[in-house]
């Protein structure tokens, strides 16, 4: 009886260790496959495209993949979009409020249409 349960365990555990290696396999084969393919799309759109227009390109060629691994696929080779990139803004240091002198001494009058 014991050995019994010891060996469903032993025959479980195997299985779950095989179930594990197959797909790490089919995993690495597809990525393989796709890791080309992230480039060449990433390529053609003059290092634009990020992780989704490039999902979306993917899928139109029959491949599903994650955003996640196509992520990862970018940043293992290096490919970073133009608009990750930080890009310079001037910044203006404060607002101008400083007095001005009237000048040209011109009187402005508010107009009020009371009856």
């Amino acid at each position: 009886m014991l050995t019994n349960t010891l060996y469903q365990q032993c025959a479980s555990s195997y299985k779950s260790q095989e179930a594990r290696i197959i797909m790490s396999l089919k995993a690495t084969s597809i990525k393989d496959e796709v890791s080309p393919k992230i480039i060449e799309i990433f390529k053609a759109s003059r290092n634009n495209y990020g992780t989704r227009k490039i999902k979306v390109e993917l899928k139109k060629l029959g491949y599903i993949v994650s955003r996640r691994k196509i992520g990862r696929i970018m940043k293992q080779n290096g490919l970073v979009s133009n608009y990750t990139v930080a890009q310079y803004k001037p910044h203006v240091a404060k607002c101008n409020e400083d007095k001005i002198a009237n000048e040209l001494k011109y009187q402005t009058t508010i107009c009020s249409s009371s009856k």
